[in-house]
């Protein structure tokens, strides 16, 4: 077997980055929203049972009271706000990694009726969606 040639090793290697980066970028900074600002999407985990999904949604110091979840026509919408928090605002920024500013979560459910819950867990917004018969 030929060595790789380090030409071709370093253009597919740079290939392989930007295309890592543009995901990143669509998943973090989006326009697919209802809103005109740019968004980001939070993690999530989706867990199914007999009688209801959970739902839990990567959202560290967002308060669940202040995420709003919506069930319309088959799509569950999750949306809100992370900000820093106040006493934080004049603080001197040495990394930023979490994402802050508006998110917004789509996620396709069967047809049927729902009850929406949430409570928090662990650094995550759980919601609780009863399935109704």
């Amino acid at each position: 077997m030929a060595p790789k040639d380090p030409l071709n090793w370093m253009l597919s290697d740079a290939i392989d980055t930007l295309v890592r980066a543009e995901r990143m970028r669509q998943q973090f900074f989006s326009l697919h929203s209802t809103s005109q600002e740019p968004t980001w999407e939070p993690p999530i985990d989706v867990l199914e049972t007999d009688s209801e999904f959970l739902i839990l949604v990567a959202l560290p110091g967002v308060d669940p009271e202040q995420v709003e979840a919506v069930v319309k026509d088959g799509i569950l919408v999750i949306s809100g706000r992370r900000t820093l928090p106040d006493e934080l605002r004049n603080a001197r920024i040495h990394r930023l990694e979490l994402p802050q500013g508006r998110f917004e979560r789509r996620i396709a459910l069967p047809l049927g009726r729902y009850a929406v819950s949430r409570f928090d867990v662990n650094g995550c917004i759980a919601l609780r969606l009863l399935k109704s018969v």
